[in-house]
């Protein structure tokens, strides 16, 4: 792996909660004036997930593509909403990769497609696939890279394990084990279950962990408004969590006893040691909403699989990275994105890494 620049914040942000607060408030009124690149000419579509579930996709295929990066977003949003995403949307483009934007389950216009509800990855990963493999039909070239920040992190790395099983020995999709390059997620969710009792025993945790609900509530009263009967209304009323959401809501869909037994069967940290596709983890240990004993783990089951590149920094909090001019002009980035530029600087290494391999006489 090649040397990558540190990661160089400034002062006031080196602190979790800070840096976190910050570049929601920020970015969201700046970020557009922090890249040149303007949207891509996004065709908006509907592509079939797993089950059958109707997924709402956003898809630019630039001139001369070279590979294509599906991605989504963390627990809450759409794709309107969702900057940070919209952002390596634009900046991926100009660098010649394709790029599909999607609204997950339960999500912006997929939610007023299906009321299917969320499965933080357990179908979600199959989604993955069936849209890389839908976009290959339209023209998006391989190799495809799953992406996703916070929640939507943890569905990419079940999107990972999803095409191992779905692509190899079958031609049915129309993609193959190869078209998969790998996958980059920042700030991804592994373990709710200890993250969740870690978040709400802080006191801006629990001020944190209450905005969330409060999303949850109003994405399940969309689901309930837009397709009638689909969820009870006093069920929603009661859901005045994040835990209560899936306890009320998704876990007897699922077919779980608990929401202990979703949250454990869902973990993406007990995938990382069986991926089988390159995949870059950026994670930060001032990460305000992530248990911070989970790191430990994090670093042995990495270790244990030498596809994975783990970036673990000392800060950066929740899906900021907002670097300093000093820590940008030290990476050599034409913005302040650090993540992002990483992600990109990655993938192009492990992309150009394939292609030599591919052409290597046998």
């Amino acid at each position: 792996m090649m040397c990558y620049a540190p990661y160089n914040p400034s002062r006031f942000l080196q602190n979790g909660v800070a840096m976190t607060v910050y570049t929601v408030l920020w970015g969201r009124r700046y970020w557009e004036k922090t890249t040149p690149h303007p949207e891509p000419p996004y065709h908006k579509t509907i592509f079939m997930g797993g089950q059958d579930v109707p997924i709402y996709c956003w898809v630019a295929i630039p001139k001369n593509a070279h590979s294509t990066i599906v991605a989504t977003y963390g627990i809450t949003g759409d794709l309107n909403q969702e900057w940070f995403l919209r952002l390596l949307g634009r900046k991926a483009y100009a660098q010649g990769y394709a790029v599909v934007l999607f609204d997950w389950r339960a999500h912006g216009k997929t939610a007023e497609l299906s009321p299917t509800l969320t499965s933080d990855g357990l179908y979600e990963g199959e989604d993955f696939v069936r849209i890389a493999a839908a976009a290959a039909s339209m023209g998006c070239p391989s190799k495809f890279w799953f992406a996703g920040f916070s929640l939507g992190g943890q569905l990419a790395l079940w999107g990972l394990k999803a095409a191992a099983k779905l692509t190899q020995g079958s031609e049915e999709l129309g993609i193959k084990d190869s078209d998969i390059g790998g996958g980059v997620v920042i700030c991804p969710s592994l373990d709710s279950m200890r993250s969740l009792t870690y978040l709400v025993k802080q006191p801006i945790g629990k001020y944190l962990e209450a905005g969330i609900a409060r999303n949850l509530k109003k994405l399940a009263w969309r689901i309930h408004d837009v397709h009638p009967g689909s969820l009870d209304p006093e069920a929603i009323k009661r859901a005045n969590s994040i835990w209560g959401f899936d306890h009320e809501l998704v876990i007897g869909r699922l077919g779980f006893p608990s929401v202990e037994a979703y949250y454990q069967a869902s973990s993406a940290l007990q995938l990382l040691p069986h991926l089988s596709k390159p995949t870059l983890i950026l994670y930060a240990a001032d990460d305000p909403l992530f248990d911070p004993a989970i790191i430990p783990d994090l670093q042995a089951a990495c270790a244990e699989n030498s596809l994975i590149d783990l970036m673990l920094t000392r800060h950066g909090g929740h899906i900021g990275y907002l670097n300093s001019k000093q820590g940008q002009r030290e990476a050599q980035d034409p913005d302040p994105w650090w993540a992002w530029n990483r992600a990109l600087q990655w993938m192009d290494q492990q992309r150009v890494g394939q292609e030599s391999l591919s052409l290597s006489p046998r």
